[in-house]
Parts: structure tokens; C-alpha cells; sequence
């Protein structure tokens, strides 16, 4: 009895250790930039910088059926899926337009431009400059789940229309974390407004 409650110890000890790195590795990479320009309750209007994102657009409306597969091809692409076989870092948030179809993005590295970027090996991978913007942004914790991001939109348009913002679609879904961190999770769900 007494090994299994030390190596029940060690165990939790290690998961512990393990998140520790993990949070604090996540926290080293290079996240898409702006500036809070107001709070409204657990709401944000932030001020994004320009950014260039390696994109794939994906044929569902489900944010449980198209992260995935989404992840898979644009991690292809980064880890060396390219005609350069360059690995590119990656970067935070990964970003998913919300609609009746989905597009998956992750912000290319501020060291790099469209010009310097190699080309992608798989054809639905593409890249696209997009311009600053104003977005409306709203925080949680866990994992994330269509249950989730919808509950939080609605909490967004709610906190927006009761302040006479108007804001336009559409909406973005923004995952901070590794699958394996396990605790401390971000994710956040934004709209642009005027």
C-alpha cells in the first residue's frame, strides 16, 4: 500500500511539473499583437497590428469536426511541409473564422513577410496579409467546444448591443494552448467593431 501511495505522489508530481513547463513554454511564443484600448465587464475592444497568417479554409460549421483537421494541415506546413522544408515557429493564438464554412489560420512569425515565406507543398494552404483591426474580445477557461464558443458569442453580442457598439462578422474563435496543457487554458472569442 505504501509503494502505490508514493507512486501515486510521484505521478501527480510529474503531471504538476509537466504543466509548469508547458504554461510557461506557452507563454515564450510569440502571440498576434494589440493593445487594450477598453474593458466593458470581461469584455476587451483591442487594437490588432497588421499580420500575414498561413490559412486553410475547411468545409464545416462545427468547430469540433474542423480544429483537428485544420491544425493537422497547417501544422504540415510549419513543421516542414514546404518546398524549402523550412520549419516556421509557431506562434499564439491559432485563429478559426466562425460561419457556415471555417477557416483555420496561425500567424507567420513578425520576422517574416509574404516574400520570404517558402510555398506550401499541400495546395490548400495559402497566405494572406490582414490589415489592423478593432476587436471586441471575451475570455474562458477549459477546453473549448461549439457548446462554449456559442455561449460566449452570444455573452459578446449581448455586452456589445447593451453598450451600442456595432460590430461585424464574422465572428473568430482564438485557442492560446497546446492540446497536452492541461491547465490555465485560453481561449477567446472576437468580432470586429466600428
Amino acid at each position: 500500500m505504501k509503494v502505490i501511495i508514493i507512486l501515486v505522489v510521484v505521478i501527480i508530481f510529474a503531471i504538476f511539473m509537466i504543466q509548469a513547463i508547458t504554461e510557461k513554454s506557452s507563454n515564450k511564443i510569440e502571440q498576434y499583437a494589440y493593445v487594450v484600448e477598453r474593458e466593458i465587464g470581461d469584455v476587451e475592444i483591442r487594437q490588432y497590428e497588421d499580420a500575414v497568417f498561413s490559412s486553410v479554409k475547411l468545409n464545416d460549421s462545427t468547430y469540433a469536426n474542423s480544429s483537428s483537421k485544420g491544425f493537422r494541415i497547417l501544422a504540415g506546413y510549419i513543421f516542414g511541409g514546404n518546398d524549402k522544408g523550412q520549419s516556421i515557429a509557431m506562434t499564439s493564438p491559432v485563429v478559426m473564422e466562425m460561419g457556415k464554412e471555417m477557416k483555420m489560420s496561425f500567424m507567420v512569425p513578425s520576422a517574416m513577410n509574404m516574400d520570404s515565406l517558402p510555398k506550401p507543398n499541400d495546395g490548400r494552404v495559402y497566405q494572406e496579409k490582414v490589415k489592423g483591426s478593432k476587436m471586441a474580445v471575451i475570455r474562458f477557461g477549459g477546453w473549448a467546444s461549439d457548446e462554449k464558443i456559442e455561449k460566449h458569442k452570444q455573452e459578446l453580442i449581448r455586452v456589445l448591443q447593451e453598450n451600442n457598439i456595432t460590430f461585424e462578422g464574422p465572428f473568430l474563435y482564438m485557442g492560446y494552448n497546446p492540446p497536452y496543457q492541461l491547465v490555465n487554458r485560453r481561449n477567446e472569442v472576437a468580432v470586429r467593431v466600428g
